[in-house]
């Protein structure tokens, strides 16, 4: 017996590490992360002009931006659109010294390991009502401190485990490292075969805290933020860039996190639509920055689209067609045939839904960027 799964049956995602990854904003005190938070979440933590304002952490969920949803709204008609998520965590401010407990550091070091990627926000504005724990703006001194206090909590764990496995050459080589003052996510492996390779491993079962994937993201001001949009330099941000750069991270992701709160309260979208065209922004900033978390997470998405609903499903990158049907119900991927798909470039190239011709792919197909799937299962 074949069953034509229907999406609107299955639709309760499968338990499974992809739905559970987690971002967190991480930064010194101050530097508008609970109101970066409160802008990616639409959440309500509290942010005021004191250090330690957050000291448990935040949860929330975050709405990954996607055009392609929209792209398909327009080939067919649907009922509500779905787009993905992702789960994010404020983690109160790090201070210098933090690893050797400055600050309830080792409480808030801790919140950092249980997230999987890592959100750095570094303030590059300067206002006299927010006070700024070490008197000055300086974006590469801030980022530095954090980046520091991660590799100086590594150091702590590796030789933890270094004293009860002496002759682990891959610890050994982890602390020669950090001892550099590096970030285990620099490491390169281009060889299963190479010493790096045994030291990422012992990073990860270790759980590192500077082996996670990190992105930088520059809070300035709206003075700024137009100026940015005149092509106006903006020498904070050059020097957070230079920083990034040095530490072989992506360009840093300019924001203006009380622009986005601003943008959050509007509910007419012409008066939204105004505002952004005048920062000289096509769309949020939060949009950008929730597509560069998903990515740092290792996620790409899939696609289910009829008349009932129109959905992106996370997925690892590299994940085959079975591990897709399993995101939708484990059933469907337990009784699994094959996948009817097609790419939303193939759509949009064919200009109707009638006129695309799907492809038939098996269980090892792997899932390619856009791929649209209906999923024929035995039940």
């Amino acid at each position: 017996k074949m069953l034509r799964v229907c999406v609107r049956r299955f639709s309760a995602p499968a338990r499974g590490r992809v739905a559970s990854l987690e971002v967190g904003i991480i930064g010194i005190p101050n530097v508008g992360k609970s109101t970066l938070f409160n802008a990616l979440t639409n959440g309500k933590a509290e942010a005021s002009n004191f250090p330690f304002c957050t000291i448990d952490p935040n949860h929330g969920v975050m709405k990954v931006a996607d055009d392609n949803l929209h792209t398909l709204a327009k080939f067919i008609p649907t009922q509500r659109i779905v787009p993905t998520e992702v789960r994010v965590t404020d983690i109160a401010g790090l201070v210098r010294g933090a690893s050797e407990g400055a600050g309830l550091g080792n409480k808030f070091l801790s919140h950092i390991r249980n997230v999987d990627a890592l959100i750095h926000v570094v303030r590059c504005f300067a206002d006299v009502n927010v006070t700024h724990v070490d008197g000055s703006i300086d974006p590469t001194r801030d980022a530095d401190i954090i980046n520091t206090e991660l590799i100086l909590s590594d150091v702590q764990s590796v030789e933890r485990a270094a004293t009860k496995r002496k002759t682990d050459e891959a610890l050994q080589g982890l602390l020669a490292w950090l001892a550099e003052g590096r970030p285990v996510r620099q490491l390169r492996v281009d060889d299963e075969k190479s010493p790096h390779a045994a030291w990422m491993e012992a990073a990860r079962t270790l759980g590192l805290l500077s082996a996670k994937p990190l992105i930088y993201l520059a809070n300035v001001s709206e003075e700024q933020l137009f100026a940015l949009a005149d092509n106006t330099p903006v020498p904070a941000l050059a020097s957070l860039a230079a920083f990034a750069a040095r530490e072989h991270a992506p360009p840093p992701i300019p924001i203006c996190a009380k622009f986005e709160h601003l943008l959050l309260a509007l509910n007419d979208p012409e008066e939204r639509q105004l505002l952004l065209q005048a920062a000289g922004l096509s769309e949020p900033a939060v949009a950008s920055v929730s597509r560069a978390a998903f990515d740092l997470l290792g996620l790409g998405c899939f696609y289910t689209a009829g008349a009932a609903e129109i959905r992106a499903w996370s997925i690892r990158k590299g994940a085959t067609a079975v591990e897709a049907a399993a995101r939708i119900h484990t059933d469907i991927a337990k009784g699994f045939v094959r996948a009817e798909t097609y790419n939303i470039k193939d759509l949009v190239a064919a200009g109707s839904l009638s006129a695309v011709r799907p492809r038939h792919e098996g269980k090892q197909y792997v899932v390619a960027p856009g791929d649209v799937f209906n999923f024929l299962s035995r039940s």
